[in-house]
């Protein structure tokens, strides 16, 4: 699986100008403030600027200027530079700046770089753009048979939204760079009130993922136990381990077009309706559906996993997480020291606030930690202060 190697921010709130390595599962920690969420936010609106969705994710957010940074000495344009691998040693590397204009924005200046492998006797390898804005004039690199030219649109273009996002579908490479940066999906703490959509019956239809708020959940484990028995049984050997009680899982109809869930344990009687179960163990479960989905998007956000759940769940979550980032770029913010002590150094992203108040990243397994862990855990070096990323 290809994923995003690197990406650079500058501008973005505490993220005056940050480089961070990426790996295909990253848990970042780290003080209230310090960054985290801004992380997972840039994601989020790369990814809807891929969609086309770029000035409704600003409006959302409260618009350009209130998340460009106020630190001293920060430039006055938010700057993104996301790096992927493809094939071989080529690489993908897209940049885009936004401006302050007015109450609203512009977008200066765009472009996705094809880095190839040098063929033999070239001491550097050819570059390729595949899309060159600046300053609204816009290019793409047209790839039919003897063209490989740099062309204008020749559509009605939208100066509002990315030329990334506008691409046309027939430019392979620039296509599936898009596609796979617009699947990126955050998934924010599960709501579980009352009325919640993952407590109430639900429509049963094609679903490929849970949901953000497990409107899907029944129809995917539905789907999944018909479909892919071995991923229901491993859902379901998953619950065993965190919940030895648990028996199996049921999904009657409860009016046309209309599916329920069912927990039985082998203690009960009769099983648990979902609206029955505690907080903790619907989180769980829709966790474990979401990370033993097989169509994962190419990042998966999650924030603040162990919100409910019981520390002795956190290791089973932990190998979730490992299992996963096998199909998925996986990138989790935690608060939770627990969580720390069943991940490794080198799946545990630090992030720290420097003396101007900006925020910067590092590898556990970069801080030297070897001796300190010799004698204590992952979560009790953090709670020394060994890492940063004051809990």
């Amino acid at each position: 699986m290809s994923h995003f190697d690197s990406l650079d921010v500058q501008g973005f709130r505490r993220l005056r100008d940050c480089a961070i390595a990426l790996k295909p599962l990253n848990v970042v920690i780290g003080a209230n403030g310090s960054g985290k969420t801004s992380l997972l936010d840039v994601f989020s609106l790369l990814a809807d600027s891929a969609s086309g969705r770029l000035a409704e994710s600003l409006s959302d957010m409260g618009g350009i200027n209130a998340n460009l940074t106020n630190l001293i000495a920060a430039p006055d344009v938010l700057s993104f530079m996301l790096e992927s691998a493809t094939s071989g040693d080529e690489r993908l590397i897209y940049g885009l700046k936004l401006r302050p204009m007015g109450v609203g924005y512009e977008i200066p200046w765009e472009s996705l770089q094809q880095n190839k492998a040098p063929t033999p006797g070239q001491s550097h390898p050819p570059n390729s753009l595949h899309i060159d804005q600046k300053n609204g004039r816009v290019r793409y690199l047209d790839p039919s048979p003897g063209r490989g030219k740099l062309v204008k649109p020749t559509w009605n273009f939208d100066e509002k939204e990315t030329a990334l996002s506008q691409v046309p579908k027939m430019y392979r490479e620039a296509e599936d760079f898009r596609r796979r940066l617009a699947s990126s999906t955050l998934y924010h703490v599960l709501d579980v009130g009352l009325r919640a959509p993952v407590r109430l019956p639900q429509p049963m239809r094609d679903a490929r993922l849970p949901g953000r708020d497990g409107e899907d959940l029944v129809s995917r484990l539905y789907m999944l136990r018909e479909t892919a028995p071995d991923r229901f049984d491993a859902i379901e050997a998953t619950l065993r381990a965190g919940f030895p009680a648990f028996e199996r899982l049921s999904f009657p109809l409860v009016a046309t077009g209309m599916g329920s869930l069912e927990w039985k344990e082998k203690t009960s009687k009769r099983p648990f309706a979902a609206h029955q179960l505690s907080e903790g163990t619907l989180r769980f479960l829709w966790l474990t559906t979401l990370l033993h989905s097989p169509e994962l998007p190419a990042v998966t956000m999650i924030d603040e996993p162990e919100v409910s759940l019981h520390p002795e769940l956190l290791s089973i979550l932990a190998d979730l997480f490992r299992e996963a980032s096998r199909r998925t770029q996986l990138v989790v913010a935690t608060h939770s020291d627990r969580l720390v002590r069943f991940l490794k150094p080198a799946e545990v992203l630090t992030v720290d606030i420097g003396e101007q108040g900006e925020a910067s990243f590092q590898w556990a397994d970069e801080l030297d930690l070897e001796t300190w862990l010799e004698d204590y855990s992952l979560d009790e070096v953090w709670r020394m202060g060994r890492m940063g990323a004051r809990p």
